[in-house]
């Protein structure tokens, strides 16, 4: 890259002011946003239907009735769009080394010593976690969704079959929601990481700091752009 850059300070060599590196395309963001608006909606008309307690939030889609209709096509947008972010990233997430390493460290993850953890790539060893379980608890809850799906499917298997498949679709979706929420508070909880997700980039002292790894890699093979900015991968 451009010695305009100074990569172990994230800062522009010349200016004085923080770099900003692309992180996420429009695209991977509309993909992203269009699955966890799914998945909100999925969960909230599942619980919806899942207890008497909660049936209240049927009021929400318009009643029991629609939301009975409503909720397993909201389930077929959802695999789709993660379809399309699995296809996007999944190379990404393969694990590597260091994500082992990072994971026996998971002590100075939690208190916020990353002078002690190994440098890693676009994505860390939680991260991963979440993608590759989202991308198995996805797949269980389209297979036994399509099984309960009496609407177009009831021929297709027996009473038997539907109850397990209620049972295992109501565990893997309280694992879903689960999975969702370490996902949301661990992109809160590190400062900066939700501006890529709606802005696509961060700044390179956020990426020098939490993903020096893949920062190294982007500087190496992307030329820099007029603006200061590296391309999203």
């Amino acid at each position: 890259m451009s010695t305009q850059y100074d990569v172990e300070k994230g800062d522009s060599v010349h200016s004085g002011k923080p770099v900003t590196v692309d992180r996420y395309t429009a695209g991977a963001r509309v993909n992203h946003w269009i699955t966890a608006v799914s998945l909100v909606l999925l969960a909230l008309s599942g619980l919806a239907l899942f207890h008497p307690d909660l049936f209240f939030l049927t009021g929400l889609f318009g009643g029991g009735p629609l939301t009975r209709i409503i909720h397993p096509w909201i389930g077929v947008v959802l695999f789709f769009s993660f379809f399309g972010l699995f296809l996007r990233f999944w190379r990404a997430n393969l694990w590597k080394r260091e994500d082992g390493t990072w994971l026996a460290r998971i002590r100075d993850v939690l208190t916020a010593h990353e002078d002690r953890l190994p440098e890693v790539g676009k994505y860390n060893a939680g991260q991963k976690f979440v993608f590759w379980s989202m991308s198995l608890l996805i797949i269980v809850l389209i297979t036994t969704g399509v099984i309960i799906w009496d609407q177009y499917f009831f021929d297709l298997t027996t009473i038997e079959q539907k109850r397990w498949a209620v049972l295992i679709h109501s565990m893997a979706a309280i694992v879903a929601i689960s999975v969702w929420i370490i996902h949301v508070y661990a992109a809160i909880w590190v400062r900066g990481t939700i501006r890529a997700m709606t802005r696509g980039s961060v700044t390179g002292g956020w990426a020098w700091r939490h993903h020096r790894k893949w920062l190294r890699e982007l500087v190496a093979k992307s030329p820099k752009d007029k603006s200061g900015s590296t391309p999203a991968e």
